[in-house]
């Protein structure tokens, strides 16, 4: 019976790490996706503070036009990193999701064995208890037969 614990506790295992694995190579992404949504509004920042207008100069129109064509390229970019940010967390989410059944399972077939082993451990106790009473009612029977046996020679 507990070589089938030890097996179903093995299994639960490999698919907790398993989850733990997805959630971290998730977490990742998703960190990965953070720094680079950091980079691409510092990038946006250093972008408005280099357009060819600024301070009040004058500047080209081609220029100006350049300027703010790759500015709205720049935000699509952004907005759609935004995208993927955002699935990149919701996919975290899930994953914690999924985990949690599953360190569950392996903390309940923990308390299943723990209690096999403890009700083995009282059945052992009870076994050693009932060894230890019937020597000791041997004994006391054999040293009343002693007794007895003394006296009756006497």
């Amino acid at each position: 019976m507990n070589t089938a614990l030890h097996t179903l506790l093995a299994h639960a295992e490999r698919e907790r790490d398993r989850a733990l694995a997805a959630l971290a190579q998730a977490q990742s992404h998703a960190q990965r996706l953070q720094e680079q949504a950091e980079q691409l509004h510092r990038y946006r920042s250093d972008l408005r503070l280099r357009h060819p207008a600024s301070a009040g100069q004058a500047a080209p129109i081609d220029s100006v036009l350049v300027h703010q064509g790759f500015s709205g390229r720049l935000q699509d970019v952004i907005d759609q990193q935004h995208v993927q940010r955002l699935a990149a967390i919701a996919a975290v989410e899930r994953q914690r999701q999924a985990l949690l059944p599953l360190e569950m399972r392996v903390a309940a077939v923990h308390k299943l064995l723990g209690r096999r082993v403890q009700a083995g451990l009282r059945v052992q106790q009870q076994r050693d208890q009932r060894q230890t009473d019937e020597s000791a009612q041997q004994q006391h029977r054999r040293s009343q037969s002693a007794t007895s046996l003394f006296e009756n020679t006497q």
